[in-house]
């Protein structure tokens, strides 16, 4: 079984403030990876899906990560419904949207998918592709993962979106996390595992609080046999649906206790011999509970687990 351990991130400004996980003198955009990348395998890059990614810094991550380092992505927050302010989107971009679309469109406090013409949408996924090459060429880049928008639902219209993202990311290992309950419930989840499966997208198995309506339901199940990922967001029920302004690291506040991760970890074993690769992310992001988690999960699994290549 190879199993790779990693978190959601390694920047995050809580993780950077408690000075628990970086080492006195590791302040630097620099010395902060190469540190993560002595303790981890594997990383979920969170800050694409609030902004485009750059074929720079992706450059610059494969020079400081050893060989056989991986990348995730999250897919930029337009392509999966959200709402999306247009400051998060290229300058060119905006101005490009002014001289297609109405004023009262370029006016709105937040942009959608269905808001922009098809030749701004095709160089936003241009642009998007282009930034993950360098990973891509270093063999550093993994998953890219499709976080959908909780309101994105199993109807239709929004299959025929997911599907449309499918179509535009080929050629790459896909993973979907969906949000809204609808898809994975007791009526739909055969048909949308059968999708999955028939499109080789890869199905992200969610821990996340179990009294909250939504989220997705937890399935264990395995869509692509040569990946399946575990994606755990802590149980937190009263900071999953913050107020204006929370941060992200707030609302997935939580540390796990061993007997939790244990229990994951029998679950994790089961799923990875399923898969050529397993992939396990913490976002329970709020100062270093998701690195400890991790670490902890590593150790727990044992053997099953990639360690780290030597920088």
């Amino acid at each position: 079984m190879n199993i790779q351990c990693g978190t959601a991130g390694w920047t995050d400004k809580s993780l950077i403030a408690c000075k628990r996980f970086y080492p006195r003198g590791c302040s630097t955009a620099e010395a902060r990876l190469r540190f993560y990348a002595s303790q981890f395998p594997l990383v979920e890059v969170d800050s694409a899906y609030y902004g485009m990614p750059s074929a720079t810094n992706s450059q610059l991550w494969a020079e400081r990560t050893p060989p056989g380092f991986t990348f995730n992505f999250k897919a930029f927050r337009i392509f999966t419904g959200h709402q999306t302010s247009p400051e998060a989107l290229p300058k060119d971009i905006v101005m490009a949207l002014s001289g297609t679309v109405s004023p009262s469109t370029t006016r709105k406090k937040n942009l959608y998918y269905r808001d922009l013409p098809v030749e701004i949408r095709d160089e936003l996924w241009r642009r998007y592709l282009e930034a993950l090459e360098p990973l891509r060429q270093t063999q550093r880049l993994g998953a890219v993962l499709f976080q959908f928008a909780p309101w994105i639902t199993s109807a239709p219209e929004d299959l025929a979106h997911v599907d449309e993202c499918a179509a535009r990311m080929a050629g790459y290992t896909v993973a979907v996390e969906f949000r809204n309950p609808s898809w994975l419930d007791e009526r739909h989840a055969p048909s949308t595992l059968a999708f999955l499966r028939e499109r080789q997208l890869v199905h992200v198995i969610v821990d996340a609080p179990p009294d909250v309506t939504n989220r997705v339901h937890t399935v264990w199940d395995v869509t692509n046999p040569q990946l399946a990922m575990v994606r755990l967001h802590g149980r937190n029920n009263e900071t999953w649906n913050p107020g204006a302004g929370a941060s992200a690291s707030a609302r997935f506040n939580y540390d796990y206790s061993d007997a939790e991760l244990d229990e994951l970890a029998a679950s994790i074993r089961a799923m990875a011999t399923r898969a050529a690769k397993t992939h396990v992310i913490f976002n329970n992001c709020f100062e270093d509970q998701g690195q400890r988690n991790a670490l902890t999960m590593i150790g727990m699994l044992g053997g099953a687990a990639s360690a780290p290549a030597l920088i």
